[in-house]
This record gives structure tokens, C-alpha cells and sequence, in this order.
């Protein structure tokens, strides 16, 4: 009787203790339901009409959500999502059904760890994390082979995340403001960089891998701490290069095509344009010099051909001056009947002296006078009835 008693009593006790469980599962489910309608019933207004418009663009930034609204996970058309400067810790897993995804930004939030469902959004081709309390990156992040522009500055990362190396399109890097002192030699793999901004972090020497990224066109190294850089002409592809507020006194020697920003670089700047300005005035001045050479050859031609031509007429520039003498009208026709008229493929040469006729007329030089082709024909046509004239006498 005791026995069955104390038996019973277990029981009962083992009920009592599922039905607290039960009770504590329904009470988080019903809490987290609650939470869930809580977000919804916050959301700000016109924010339902935003969900509702079909844009492919969705901005939440600055909204004070300390969740993802729920409905932002069934909007599979969306492109764009920005839910900057808000409250998050994490997202949803369900947010990885957002496969159109291209640009992600979730800057200025307070997430420790990248949201696993941030990696699975293959199309991703930018993502911005800027701003939150990120220690490292998640291995996975390098299924996001599209990616070709990743912001992670102002974050606690203190080693340069090899994961990265596995993104083959990524050509714009900004992890300025962080903690690293050291990058890894073997960094030069990540040939597709064009921009790196490593500004305030903890460099106190210039890492010499950097010399082997001859692919960069940024370099962005403010307030640090190194007190030397090398030559970095080598960078043939640089176009900006920023070492402000480092202990150094002038900018370190880089192409002449590169814009420098830092202690000195006016300076810098103003005597390097001051010796373009020169050579471009020399390179000019020459051009110049060998432009009248040119010329000069070219009217020596011109005279060289005008000789042989008065040559073959027999006479020379000096026994046909048009100044000294000028046939009146009714007297060219019959100094034309003695006139030498040579024929060829590409026009008619009359030689008289300083008559010259082209395949589509001709110009007499002392007479402000054109022939067409029309006149020039009639002329060759009467010219040659003299002809016949003269035979038949």
C-alpha cells in the first residue's frame, strides 16, 4: 500500500513536471509570437505601404528595429536592401530566400557575428558591415563569389581574414578602422583588388606585400603609425595614394600620375606641376620647331615642282609674269591655237606658259578667272576645228 502510494505520487509529480514544460514551451512560443506581432505592430508608417509597392529597393536605415520585420523574407523580388543604422544583433534565417539580393547593407547595427543567412545570398556583388562589434568572418562568407565590393570598417577584426582570398571578384576592400598591425605575406593573391582602405588601424611599418599588388589604383594608409614608406613608383596602375596623418614630413616617391594626400603633398603637388607645366612647354615649343621644318620642306617641294613644270613649257617663272603683262579678252582665244596641250588618266595639263589645267577646269594664275569642265571642253573643241582649218588650207 505504501509502495503503491509513493508510486503514485511520482507520478503525479512527473506529470506535474511535463505539463511545466509544455507550459514553459507554450509561454516562449506565445512570447515569441508576441515579439514577433510587437515588430509588426511598430512598424513605422508607410512602411506596410513600402512592403507592398513591388519596388525592388527596400530601405529600412534608421528605423530602430531590433528585428527584421518578418515580412521582408517573402519579398523575393528584392534587389536592394538597406537596414542601416537600426538595432540588429542577427537576422533570420529566412532572409536567405532572398536570392535576388545584389547590395546588402547592414552598417551601423550591433551584430557580433555575420548572420549565417548573409551567406548563402550568392548574388551578393556588395555588402557593407560597417560599424558593428565583428571580431573575425565567418569561413562561409566565401560563397559569395559575386561579390566585388565589401565594407567591414570600423569593426574589432585584428587579422586580415583569409577568407577572403577565395573571392575572385572582389576589387574594393574597406577595413579601415580596425585593429590590424601586421597583413599577410602571401596577400598579392587577391589579384582583382583595384581600392584598399587600411586607414586607422595599427601599422607601424609599411607591409611590403603591398609593393607586390601592382594592380591597385587606391591606397588609402591614414593615421597610422609608420614613419617611412618606400619608393611606390613600382605601383604602375596607382592613381590615389593617402598616408595623412602619419609620422612623416613628405610624401615617398610615386608616379606622375598619382595623387597623393597627406603632410607635404601640396607642396609635393605644386613643384611636380610646376616641372609638367615646363615640359609640357618644351614639348610644345618643339613641336612647334619641327612643324616650320615641315612646312619648310614642303614649300621647297612646291617651288622644285613649279620649276620642272615651267621646264617642260620651255620658259621660267620670270618670262611669264602676269603682273607684267595681261592679254586682253579677244586676243586669249587665238594665243590659246598655239597653245601644247599634254593628255593623261587623271586630267588635262594645258602648259602656256603659267596656264595650267586640271581634270575639272583649270586656274590662271594673274587672272581672276575659272574655267568648268563645260567651257574647257568648248574651248579643246574649237581649238581643234583650227586645226582642221589649217589642214584643209
Amino acid at each position: 500500500m505504501g509502495n503503491s502510494s509513493r508510486k503514485g505520487e511520482g507520478e503525479e509529480e512527473e506529470d506535474g513536471a511535463k505539463d511545466g514544460e509544455e507550459a514553459d514551451i507554450a509561454e516562449k512560443k506565445k512570447k515569441k509570437k508576441d515579439e514577433v506581432v510587437e515588430v509588426e505592430a511598430e512598424l513605422p508608417l508607410g512602411v506596410e505601404e513600402m512592403f507592398d509597392s513591388g519596388d525592388p529597393v527596400l530601405d529600412l536605415s534608421y528605423r530602430k528595429f531590433k528585428r527584421l520585420p518578418s515580412r521582408v523574407s517573402a519579398l523575393l523580388h528584392l534587389e536592394k536592401l538597406y537596414v542601416c543604422g537600426n538595432r540588429l544583433r542577427t537576422l533570420p534565417d529566412s532572409v536567405s530566400r532572398l536570392q535576388g539580393l545584389r547590395i546588402l547593407a547592414l552598417d551601423f547595427n550591433k551584430m557580433e557575428d555575420v548572420p549565417a543567412a548573409v551567406c548563402q545570398l550568392t548574388k551578393l556583388t556588395r555588402l557593407y558591415l560597417g560599424s558593428n562589434r565583428l571580431m573575425t568572418l565567418p569561413p562561409e562568407l566565401r560563397n559569395l563569389q559575386s561579390l566585388r565590393c565589401l565594407w567591414v570598417e570600423s569593426n574589432y577584426i585584428q587579422s586580415f581574414p583569409r577568407e577572403l582570398y577565395d573571392l575572385p571578384c572582389l576589387k574594393s576592400l574597406q577595413i579601415g578602422d580596425n585593429r590590424l598591425k601586421t597583413l599577410p605575406s602571401d596577400l598579392c593573391r587577391m589579384e582583382a583588388l583595384r581600392g584598399l582602405w587600411l586607414y586607422g588601424n595599427r601599422f607601424d611599418t609599411f607591409p611590403k606585400v603591398l609593393l607586390r599588388m601592382e594592380g591597385l589604383e587606391i591606397l588609402d594608409l591614414d593615421r597610422n603609425k609608420i614613419s617611412e614608406f618606400p619608393s611606390l613608383k613600382r605601383l604602375r596602375s596607382l592613381r590615389l595614394f593617402s598616408y595623412d596623418h602619419n609620422p612623416v614630413d613628405c610624401p615617398p616617391r610615386v608616379g606622375d600620375e598619382v595623387l597623393v594626400v597627406g603632410e607635404g603633398a601640396a607642396e609635393f603637388l605644386e613643384q611636380r606641376e610646376a616641372k609638367n607645366e615646363r615640359l609640357r612647354k618644351a614639348a610644345e615649343e618643339e613641336a612647334e620647331e619641327s612643324a616650320l621644318a615641315g612646312e619648310e620642306l614642303v614649300i621647297h617641294g612646291i617651288l622644285k615642282n613649279s620649276s620642272s613644270n615651267s621646264k617642260q613649257s620651255g620658259g621660267t617663272g620670270e618670262d611669264a609674269d602676269p603682273k607684267e603683262e595681261e592679254w586682253p579678252a579677244d586676243e586669249r582665244e587665238e594665243d590659246m591655237d598655239g597653245a601644247e596641250l599634254e593628255y593623261d588618266e587623271e586630267g588635262v595639263e594645258y602648259e602656256t606658259e603659267e596656264l595650267i589645267c586640271e581634270g575639272e577646269g583649270f586656274e590662271y594664275e594673274g587672272d581672276d578667272l575659272q574655267y568648268e569642265r563645260a567651257q574647257l571642253d568648248y574651248e579643246y573643241e574649237r581649238l581643234e576645228d583650227a586645226g582642221r582649218q589649217d589642214e584643209g588650207a
